[in-house]
């Protein structure tokens, strides 16, 4: 069968809860793959939640529908504080980007708890604000952005990532609503190990299964470089 759309890919999936530092609970979830131990462990921030962005955005949904199975990753989703989704409400309220950090290191804490290897965050729009504000402060191996806005980080913020060994990868959409390519390597210039994708055709939402697979695509070849091509076809049951 083809693999696009919703089509959700076997891996070992687990309600999880994350406590954080000023006692709210936040729901989530972690996939993994289903029968070995991955290899690397994405842990993925949502669009802004006022915007409609949280867990089962469908970019952040698909990489853990796919990439456990495909690209043996583990996969770690979250509501931020305040945000709802099918799989319940996390405690507290949106605070635009502030307290909010205290979301990133409970997820964080949960990565070394379970000892999941290889950290990267992997944000989308706010949630690459919440990346390049907080990631700096965790072990993590890599930083991935998607349509960053850079609304929120400000530019010293994005410079401080200059002195970092960790990786950051930009993902910018030609045609994005807030932040394209030019502007993009201009703004990012600061970190002179940055690695900037200009998608072309692509939009601020990713949408359709060419720009889904695109992203994946780019997120695996960060990752784990050695489970590309990634396959388009699964064996049906």
């Amino acid at each position: 069968m083809e693999i696009r759309g919703p089509i959700e890919l076997p891996a070992r999936r687990e309600d999880i809860a994350l406590e954080t530092v000023d006692e709210l609970t936040l729901v989530g979830e972690l996939a993994v793959p289903a029968s070995s131990a991955p290899v690397a462990t994405l842990v993925t921030l949502h669009p802004l939640p006022t915007a409609g962005g949280f867990m089962d955005s469908h970019i952040i949904r698909k990489a853990a529908a796919r990439l456990p199975a495909l690209a043996d990753l583990a996969v770690l989703r979250f509501n931020t504080r305040g945000t709802t989704s099918p799989r319940g409400t996390s405690d507290g309220a949106f605070d635009g980007g502030e307290a909010e950090q205290f979301d990133v290191a409970a997820a964080m804490g949960f990565v070394r708890e379970r000892g999941l290897p290889r950290p990267w965050l992997l944000g989308w729009s706010f949630g690459t604000e919440l990346a390049l504000k907080y990631g700096r402060e965790h072990d993590v191996e890599g930083i991935i952005l998607l349509s960053p806005p850079l609304h929120r980080a400000t530019d010293a913020e994005v410079a401080e990532w200059a002195d970092s060994d960790a990786d950051v990868v930009v993902l910018v959409p030609e045609l994005d609503d807030y932040l394209r390519p030019a502007e993009a390597r201009e703004r990012f210039s600061a970190i002179p190990h940055a690695k900037l994708i200009a998608v072309e055709g692509g939009k601020h939402l990713w949408v359709g299964e060419s720009q889904t697979r695109r992203v994946l695509t780019e997120i695996v070849a960060a990752v784990n470089p050695a489970a590309l091509p990634l396959p388009t076809e699964w064996p049906a049951d």
